[in-house]
């Protein structure tokens, strides 16, 4: 039983929206309780209808405008309001950008107890055509995408995705075995595969080919591997002979890049398939699999650099104190969650390492997702 006295489905007129929160929600309260509104913006009179619950608040989705905001948008697509992957379609760009310097300032004062005046760089003029991997899901009604929250199927418009590359917006004629379909737009041209497929395709980054699965992880941005390997060396200013560790390394994007720049790498990543594919990318490194905080446990020798590329969950307390207490000259902490690099920098400071600088990328226009790269740097006493 929650303690907000709504139920699911309930609908509620006339609600006075407050700030932008981190997740793709606006904040409001109604006869002071936290209901968080998708689909609305800061200083909106809107009208909602609850979609879940927790114990002490509720989520809603705005479904009518009675008073809109001066940087509301008609939203392109048609099945904005229902599909789950964007978030911002109704919000002028520019101010797409401005909501995610907030989220990202709010984050880092709230859970680090930092003070962060950067801007978010972009690279998009209209946020649309950029994502180079996509996943289908087959409903009752052809190919589309999982509604918000729910393994529903939302089928796509006549127009396709339109975030999507060009050339992955709709998967015309395309047939695999079972009910999800993967589209990847690479450097080898474009392909189709079932999860699990073990196609290999090309892409060039930092100056490289690299070798990826068709169904594995590559930043979905055509800008992002080289804009995040350019930040991580410009903070990490490599030096020939230097030692570092590539933790979460995939592939072996940045180990490539530290290996060009006369580093000795050593690269942990927990998937197999992607540490045999970084072997083949970068052989002048040196990879393990296994779960990094584990295999961290085994690698002993000094360390100069290291780079933390986590999931969305974060490195979590015991990686960062296990890299902390080894005493690097300088940390690069790529973040794609504001809240994990958060938490991650408050247990980076009790162990006295501090941000020289962070910097923040729009790589996911129209969504609410926001890359960071901090660069951590001994507290000096």
């Amino acid at each position: 039983m929650t303690e907000t006295g709504w139920a699911v489905g309930d609908r509620i007129d006339g609600v006075r929206v407050g700030p932008v929160a981190h997740g793709g929600h606006w904040v409001a309260r109604v006869d002071g309780r936290v209901l968080f509104v998708r689909h609305a913006l800061a200083d909106e009179v809107v009208d909602v209808v609850v979609t879940s619950l927790a114990k002490r608040h509720g989520f809603a989705d705005a479904v009518a405008v009675r008073e809109p905001s001066p940087h509301r948008v008609a939203a392109p697509c048609p099945i904005v309001a229902t599909c789950g992957g964007c978030d911002l379609q109704h919000v002028a760009v520019a101010h797409q950008r401005e909501l995610k310097r907030q989220v990202v300032a709010e984050q880092l004062d709230r859970l680090a107890g930092l003070v962060w005046n950067g801007v978010v760089e972009s690279f998009d003029a209209d946020a649309l055509g950029w994502r180079r991997r996509m996943r289908y899901h087959r409903g009752a009604r052809g190919w589309g995408l999982r509604a918000k929250g729910s393994h529903d199927v939302v089928p796509l418009p006549e127009q396709g995705c339109l975030i999507a590359a060009p050339a992955l917006g709709r998967p015309l004629g395309v047939e695999v075995a079972g009910d999800t379909l993967v589209g990847a737009r690479t450097a080898s041209g474009t392909v189709w595969v079932a999860p699990g497929d073990s196609t290999v395709v090309r892409e060039e980054a930092a100056g490289r080919n690299w070798a990826v699965r068709a169904d594995g992880f590559w930043q979905v941005h055509p800008s992002a591997p080289d804009v995040l390997v350019d930040a991580v060396l410009a903070g990490l200013r490599p030096a020939a002979g230097e030692r570092a560790l590539d933790l979460y390394c995939g592939v072996g994007l940045f180990s490539g890049a530290l290996v060009d720049a006369g580093v000795r790498v050593t690269g942990v990543e927990g998937g197999r398939d992607a540490v045999a594919l970084a072997r083949r990318n970068v052989p002048q490194a040196r990879f393990h699999a296994g779960s990094v905080d584990r295999v961290l446990r085994r690698l002993t020798a000094p360390v100069d650099l290291v780079v933390l590329d986590p999931p969305r969950v974060g490195a979590g307390r015991a990686v960062m104190e296990d890299v902390c207490r080894r005493r690097p000259r300088v940390i690069a902490y790529v973040a794609c969650d504001p809240a994990a690099l958060a938490r991650d920098l408050a247990t980076a400071s009790a162990h006295a390492y501090a941000p020289a600088s962070i910097r923040a990328f729009d790589l996911f226009g129209m969504t609410h997702h926001v890359e960071c790269v901090a660069i951590l740097e001994p507290v000096t006493p």
